[in-house]
């Protein structure tokens, strides 16, 4: 990677912003501002992917000469996807729905070199178990938590790892938002050894 080539977060997940700082290389964090709805007939892996890579093309014309990262994240509950709840309703409806049930949560990945037009783009799938759970104790975990901008209302970094019973994935930064551990492979290949 040439010096000059910046590295830019485009999302304004504080989840995912604090994920990136863990490799400790300088980046900037732009906000895409992408349309996330779905398509008709459009599946949790296939909308992950288009709208990483969505995200990352709409800051391109702002940093030309960057490497961008675009992410997203959806869960899927009984082949349904399920976005982020917004608030206290819909977060309750989504974990009494999948209160003893797995989900698989599908974060896709982006790279793009602004400056060829590149693009490496990967989907990450986690699946997660969650124990059976009583309306008290969602209740209870969404005051303290308040999840609500978190994908299935779960957020397993905190008080959410409560909820769960097992989880299975390569690598568990995914499950909050960012697959690390393909994100450095992405990186590398451009040119920018993370060590």
């Amino acid at each position: 990677m040439a010096p000059q080539q910046r590295l830019i977060l485009a999302s304004g997940s504080r989840y995912r912003h604090d994920l990136l700082a863990r490799l400790k290389i300088p980046f900037e964090v732009m906000v895409s501002d992408t349309d996330e709805t779905g398509k008709r007939g459009e599946g949790a892996r296939e909308l992950t992917e288009r709208l990483a890579i969505a995200k990352a093309q709409a800051v391109r014309p702002k940093v030309p000469d960057a490497l961008i990262i675009g992410s997203d994240q959806v869960a899927e509950y009984d082949g349904e996807i399920v976005g982020k709840p917004g608030g206290f309703d819909e977060a309750m409806r989504q974990l009494r729905r999948i209160s003893g049930k797995t989900a698989r949560l599908y974060t896709g990945l982006a790279l793009l070199n602004a400056r060829t037009g590149r693009i490496q783009s990967e989907v990450a799938l986690f699946e997660v178990a969650f124990r059976k759970l009583g309306d008290e104790q969602i209740a209870r975990y969404l005051q303290k938590e308040r999840p609500y901008d978190c994908a299935g209302s779960v957020k397993s970094e905190g008080l959410g790892v409560a909820l769960l019973e097992r989880f299975q994935g390569d690598d568990p930064n995914t499950l909050i938002g960012l697959p690390l551990i393909r994100l450095v492979r992405m990186l590398e290949a451009e040119g920018l050894d993370v060590l």
